[in-house]
């Protein structure tokens, strides 16, 4: 059942992408028309029929789509927002329930995680789909809008929207080709043996620096506590609970500096339009550098 749903939802994903590769193909004055639609067609497909189709062709296609990102053949087309004067007429008209469509995508995900044995993607799916109905029906719109936004979004956003898939897939790459390993060789030459502190800090500077590197922290916790949390720091005593928690939380502060996060930093800065995209990074970068040494206390206090 779970994997039907899953199935379901991503063949959901998949239609958007060729939706937008097909807005993208209508839209004459496009400056990079033909690459912008072969790339979101290629991605529409392959979330719609990937499972059928053989690993290999998959891999020649994102690599023939990473080309196209290389050589810019990938951009924003001529797709307009509405007036300024529209949306501020909006935003009093509606007032603070703008923010339950975006919230309930949370709420129902969780409660399907939590209450059901369907898991937090499948969660995850239905809270967009109900965020959706929410949407239209907070703001009275054309369900013709959804196909607009949507398509105008996702080429705003670009080939940055798919980062978090190919980063997932690294760090199980650098996993099972034995990163861990030799991180843990190399770390072993600079920590002096049997020193807490700087086994703390080295876990929780890796846990950040590497998720900087890989754009997800759930990617980079494997890989730091194989290298470096178990020989560092677990093997002296610290709790596995309270160490490996917040050794998470060190990597989210690397989360807050990298554009790699692409989700978190990236898309922000495309979705308001600010004319440094590193704008969020810049703004979040004092606070993370905060946080990390935070962290390294806490690691060094509470988990020994």
């Amino acid at each position: 059942m779970v994997d039907v749903l899953l199935e379901g939802i991503y063949i959901i994903a998949g239609l958007i992408g060729i939706m937008t590769a097909i807005t993208a193909f209508k839209d004459e004055g496009h400056p990079k028309r033909i690459g912008t639609t072969i790339f979101w067609g290629l991605l529409g497909l392959i979330f719609a029929v990937g499972r059928y189709v053989d690993p290999v062709i998959i891999g020649v296609l994102l690599l023939f789509m990473g080309v196209l990102t290389a050589t810019k053949q990938v951009t924003f087309g001529t797709l307009k927002n509405s007036t300024d004067e529209f949306r501020e007429k909006k935003s009093i008209e509606i007032g603070n329930k703008v923010f339950i469509p975006a919230l309930s995508i949370a709420v129902v995900a969780f409660a399907i995680a939590q209450f059901t044995s369907l898991g937090g993607l499948v969660g995850l799916g239905f809270g967009s789909v109900v965020a959706t109905i929410l949407a239209l029906a907070t703001t009275k719109t054309s369900t013709k809008y959804i196909s607009h936004d949507g398509s105008r979004l996702l080429q705003q956003v670009g080939s940055a929207s798919i980062l978090p898939q190919l980063l997932a897939a690294l760090g199980a790459l650098f996993n099972a080709a034995g990163v861990g390993e030799v991180i843990s060789q190399g770390i072993s030459g600079i920590i002096p043996e049997g020193n807490i502190l700087a086994g703390v800090i080295a876990y929780c500077a890796g846990m950040a620096l590497f998720t900087m590197i890989m754009g997800n922290a759930f990617a980079a916790f494997a890989v730091i506590t194989a290298g470096i949390g178990m020989p560092f720091v677990l093997s002296q005593g610290a709790n596995p609970a309270i160490a490996g928690v917040i050794a998470l939380v060190a990597g989210y502060c690397g989360t807050l500096m990298t554009p790699m996060a692409a989700n978190f930093n990236i898309v922000p800065a495309a979705v308001l339009e600010t004319k440094n995209k590193n704008r969020v990074i810049i703004a979040q970068a004092p606070v993370a550098v905060t946080l990390l040494v935070v962290n390294i206390v806490l690691m060094y206090v509470l988990a020994f």
